[in-house]
């Protein structure tokens, strides 16, 4: 099994980037095989060679990222037979929209198998830009990926 971690992170503070280093991180201690990249260092012909695709972005405007939303409809045509995938985000609790929620959806009419609910990790910060994990949030999201390796490994 060959996992692809692929994150936009927009803010100084690079929380997004955070938590796709947590979900490297406890995917290996279960085994898998992981690779993440931002997602301008990927090329549409090496998301191909891997068996799952694991998308996030921060919450912007109610929905993802500009950058995440680009990269996914650029996968159109790759084939995505038998490939698993799904989405995580960050976002502020007192907001609504999901980014996750969207990458999912775009990679489920992508043709990805969804294998794991998206996973929403909160973030707070007293001025924009400085954002902080809530108190719980980066252990959410190892605990997350600890099911997920059981799911992929399954």
């Amino acid at each position: 099994m060959k996992v692809l971690v692929v994150y936009d992170s927009v803010s100084p503070s690079k929380i997004t980037k955070q938590v796709a280093e947590i979900l490297e991180g406890a995917l290996k201690e279960k085994g898998i095989e992981v690779d993440t990249r931002y997602f301008e260092e990927i090329d549409k012909a090496v998301v191909a060679g891997y068996d799952c695709i694991i998308a996030g972005a921060p919450t912007m405007a109610f929905r993802m990222s500009k950058g995440m939303g680009s990269f996914l409809d650029g996968l159109k045509g790759i084939d995505s037979k038998g490939k698993r995938g799904t989405g995580f985000d960050t976002q502020i609790a007192r907001f609504s929209g999901n980014a996750a929620k969207g990458i999912q959806n775009k990679l489920e009419d992508l043709g990805f198998n969804i294998f794991k609910p998206h996973l929403v990790v909160y973030v707070e910060g007293k001025e924009k830009g400085t954002w902080q994990f809530k108190p719980g949030e980066s252990e959410k999201a190892k605990a997350w990926a600890q099911e997920a390796a059981s799911a992929l490994s399954g």
